[in-house]
């Protein structure tokens, strides 16, 4: 008896290790750290229907080139109803989808055919503000006592907020002559989080999108909720306010743990963050387990000219500072070309730091065109300017006594329009987005930068990332190994992951041609011994 007891116990003793460990595996492994994402700007990708904006359906026509690319998470820039003053970013309503892009049957049927090719959708969500033709905002500005009065923020008399696009953060409205608060442009209105029912209207929004069956969100500017109400004005700092009050509120933290926690009602679920800081003792506050799953490291993501040993030292600072994965990308909507950023047009070395961000530790996000090597667009006149932020600093550097040379030259370094331009797909009129317009100007360049061409040269940048993708998608080291070191030198960024017994190493060299000694036995995955200038070698130990 006391034998069977004791194997009773053994037995149930067992079975708890292995079901821990089962959990603590299923806890640790998800399909979001084994996915290379690809983001999408909506109205850029493909347009089915000639009106020189992407669409759903044109999207899902290119479903077969992301599954062939690698690709097994899509990040959708938003595409809910909306004036498009920034490009969708200013939603209407949050429950109907824009008909630029098509209708709710035309989005269920993208994801349908997205997920029956492995591929999950997290879409971008704008819970900052709305855009002020919103019927929430529309009843607000109507009377002092609306009911949606206080789903925004309004005063008498405004503090010295500023706008993050230039200017004044506060616009009078003359109906009741008050002023109502606008973080971006005045046409976007901020919410007032510190209302519950703006906080449960955001929860019903939430769930609405994840019963249409979505993976997940990225979330627009997520610190810049306004949770607090307005406090006192901003210091000013070297001639320039320092956000210390309009910025990373004591509430918003709380705000983002209902987030998680309504999206924690549906299983297998992910939330990335924009976070607008560039300190990472910022950013790894709202990395956890009950706040976003991770954040962008815009340190590391942008950037603004080449550097090894920066880019290293990001790295090491994301090792040692984040708890969870850190995010790896060079490139945004947000943000110029990346093989002009930082690789001065070198094919070459746009490839190798792609190589970087596909095998070092973290969630790789890839915007699209940079794996054919697009180049950014240039606005030769105001009219060619489309986004309203680098308009905007146009129109205050006129305001200002600047003429119209040097109010381009200024609208223009604030030009987000650099890497909007249509993908381009071949060498057909309007590089194959469309058969008849676009809604921004297509690079010049599209006759010979396009998939077209680029899937028939062997060894151009397009295959490159197609082998890079595939040796991610297939070895776990790449996935979830930890660093067994992360070393710099002169021009050259070297580190070996580990993995349930699996070593890769892999050695990026951005400086003059070097020949290079591997551990007998081991196996080259990629690259070669003889590391050229801006080239990488990927082996296994």
């Amino acid at each position: 008896m006391k034998y069977n007891l004791f194997n009773c116990a053994f037995f149930f003793l067992l079975m708890l290790n292995i079901n821990t460990t089962n959990a603590q595996k299923t806890a640790d492994q998800k399909w979001w750290k084994e996915a290379v994402f690809y983001q999408i700007y909506m109205p850029s990708y493909a347009d089915s229907n000639g009106d020189g904006y992407g669409d759903f359906k044109g999207m899902t026509q290119k479903l077969d080139y992301l599954q062939n690319l690698g690709i097994k998470g899509i990040w959708l820039t938003p595409f809910l109803k909306s004036p498009k003053v920034d490009n969708g970013y200013d939603v209407a309503d949050y429950y109907e989808i824009d008909p630029t892009y098509g209708n709710k049957a035309d989005f269920d049927t993208f994801l349908n055919e997205a997920h029956k090719r492995n591929i999950k959708v997290i879409i971008d969500m704008v819970f900052n503000h709305t855009s002020t033709d919103s019927k929430w905002f529309q009843e607000s500005r109507k009377s002092e006592d609306n009911p949606y009065r206080d789903y925004y923020i309004w005063k008498d008399e405004p503090n010295n907020w500023e706008s993050f696009f230039g200017g004044t953060a506060w616009e009078k409205d003359n109906l009741t002559n008050q002023y109502y608060y606008h973080k971006f442009d005045k046409r976007m209105a901020d919410l007032n989080w510190s209302n519950p029912k703006v906080v449960a209207e955001i929860q019903n929004v939430l769930r609405f999108w994840l019963d249409a069956g979505v993976d997940g969100f990225r979330l627009d500017v997520i610190n810049f909720l306004t949770t607090n109400g307005i406090t006192q004005d901003n210091p000013m700092k070297d001639g320039k306010q320092d956000h210390i009050n309009d910025i990373d509120q004591e509430g918003v933290k709380n705000a983002m743990k209902i987030i998680k926690s309504t999206v924690n009602e549906y299983d297998n679920r992910f939330i990335v963050g924009e976070i607008g800081s560039d300190k990472i003792e910022v950013l790894k506050q709202y990395q956890s387990q009950d706040l976003l799953d991770v954040v962008f490291n815009f340190n590391f993501g942008s950037i603004k000219e080449f550097s090894t040993q920066r880019i290293f030292d990001e790295l090491q600072s994301m090792e040692k500072n984040m708890s969870n994965y850190p995010t790896l990308f060079f490139g945004s909507h947000d943000m110029p070309r990346m093989i002009d950023r930082l690789a001065n047009g070198n094919v070459n070395k746009a490839t190798a730091l792609t190589a970087l961000i596909l095998t070092a530790k973290g969630v790789p996000f890839i915007y699209y065109g940079e794996e054919i090597g697009m180049h950014n667009i240039t606005a030769k006149n105001i009219d060619e300017m489309v986004d309203i932020q680098g308009r905007t600093h146009y129109k205050l550097a006129i305001e200002n006594g600047k003429n119209d040379t040097e109010a381009l030259l200024e609208g223009n370094e604030h030009n987000r329009d650099k890497s909007r331009s249509p993908m381009q797909w071949n060498a057909n009129s309007f590089a194959g987005f469309s058969k008849e317009k676009t809604w921004i100007k297509i690079n010049s360049d599209y006759k010979k930068t396009n998939v077209a061409v680029l899937e028939n040269q062997k060894n151009s940048i397009l295959n490159s990332y197609k082998k890079l993708i595939a040796l991610r998608n297939k070895e776990k080291v790449l996935q979830y190994g930890t660093y067994d070191n992360l070393e710099p030198s002169k021009d050259q960024i070297s580190f070996t992951r580990s993995f349930k017994g699996e070593k890769i190493t892999v050695i990026i060299n951005f400086g003059l041609k070097k020949e290079i000694q591997i551990p007998k036995n081991s196996k080259i995955l990629m690259g070669s011994k003889t590391l050229k200038s801006n080239s990488f070698i990927v082996y296994k130990n």
